[in-house]
């Protein structure tokens, strides 16, 4: 079966019915996090909402006023996840969400136009491919690509756009002959009904499932953004058509103006200047370590020059990290004091040192680790790690004075 939106791929808006409306939960990412959405799975009499298949994601859309967050393909029916429930029988009104389904089909028809031309020009097999939200990626059956070839085959794909070349669907039996000469990476096994053919004439033929622009000047351009290594001596060819390259120049200008007033600097001299910066960066970060090191050292030496200073000592550091802890950590005695040190932002993240004798702080750093809220081990008189947060580094300090004053008076 061909639903509507591979019978006519430029419809935006449709009426059909409602066939089915069950209960349904939608499992998707938010943020980064996995969420559960419980609401309904709608089967309508037909869809212009492209259920997802042959490499292309699905549409978003309405049906009536309620959108429609995915869209699957269960055998020969589209199936429509909703938040709202719809009433079974009714008419009801359905809309595509155009921006997203158009940019899907310059992305996909773009797909079929640079693997066919990889495949004639250089005898490279595409074996998969991947539309992504900001730049899709075909698997190329070869190590590698050379720049020279990726620039002719660039020429090729946009000098066929140029020409304005058509492009035609056309719905075959799954036994009329004409099905064998056509370029397949084979059939879904609950495949039903026709077999679908996209042709770009003259260039190549293909079954898919998807939607396609009418003609390839649609495409505007493409933009081979380069190549990288794939798995198995394959190559990941990367790609932008249409309106993601116009959207990609203003992304980089846009960056490039910022870069300017920043570095002070034409374009041109972008990568010196920050070539220039990032080694002026490394030479002042080497001679900071250099200044906390002797620091460090100048710290311990006043803490054991003073004659009052007891079997305690404490130290947070904005700047520093696990060797400026250490260094000062060794310079003490800590078979007869307890040192507690911490380096970060006071009330974020960072990180910490607990030394002294070995009993004392196999005890009391798991419950210093608990308060920083971080994760950390210690062995040989040695409690170290990384804290979340050392908002509560005042109590920790509180907590290890009073043991301290606790432990002395026991010797007494």
């Amino acid at each position: 079966m061909a639903f509507q939106c591979q019978r006519d791929c430029y419809m935006k808006e449709f009426v059909t019915s409602v066939v089915s409306c069950c209960p349904a939960e939608l499992k998707h990412e938010v943020n980064g996090k996995k969420e559960t959405l419980k609401g309904f799975n709608v089967k309508l009499q037909d869809t212009i909402l492209f259920p997802e298949g042959g490499g292309q994601p699905d549409d978003h859309g309405l049906i009536g006023d309620v959108p429609v967050l995915r869209v699957t393909r269960q055998g020969p029916e589209a199936i429509h996840f909703v938040g709202s429930p719809l009433e079974v029988g009714q008419e009801v009104q359905v809309q595509v969400d155009w921006e997203r389904r158009f940019d899907h089909m310059q992305q996909h028809s773009g797909q079929h136009l640079i693997t066919a031309l990889a495949d004639t020009l250089f005898g490279y097999k595409t074996t998969s491919w991947e539309l992504g939200r900001q730049r899709s990626t075909i698997e190329l059956d070869t190590p590698s690509v050379k720049p020279a070839q990726l620039q002719a085959l660039e020429e090729a794909i946009n000098e066929k756009i140029r020409v304005h070349v058509p492009v035609t669907v056309q719905l075959l039996s799954i036994d009329d002959p004409a099905v064998e000469k056509v370029r397949s990476r084979g059939l879904p096994d609950d495949h039903a009904g026709p077999i679908r053919i996209v042709d770009i004439e003259g260039v190549d033929a293909n079954m898919c499932c998807g939607t396609h622009v009418s003609n390839l000047s649609q495409l505007q351009v493409i933009k081979l953004l380069g190549t990288e290594k794939g798995k198995k001596n394959k190559t990941n060819l990367i790609f932008l058509a249409g309106n993601r390259v116009l959207k990609y120049a203003e992304k980089s200008y846009s960056t490039e103006r910022s870069l300017v007033a920043l570095l002070k600097t034409g374009p041109d001299d972008h990568v010196d200047a920050v070539d220039k910066l990032q080694k002026s960066v490394k030479l002042l970060q080497k001679t900071n370590l250099s200044l906390l090191r002797d620091m460090a050292v100048l710290i311990t030496q006043n803490f054991k020059n003073d004659p009052q200073r007891g079997n305690f000592f404490s130290l947070h550091k904005k700047e520093g990290d696990n060797e400026f802890m250490n260094i000062i950590a060794n310079e003490i005695n800590t078979e007869e004091t307890l040192v507690f040190l911490t380096v970060g932002e006071e009330k974020g993240p960072g990180l910490f040192l607990l030394a002294g004798p070995s009993g004392r702080v196999a005890d009391m750093g798991p419950r210093v680790l608990e308060m920083l809220q971080g994760k950390g081990a210690g062995k040989n008189g040695r409690f170290q790690g990384k804290a979340n947060s050392l908002a509560r580094r005042g109590e920790v300090e509180a907590f290890l004075q009073q043991h301290c004053k606790h432990h002395t008076s026991e010797e007494e």
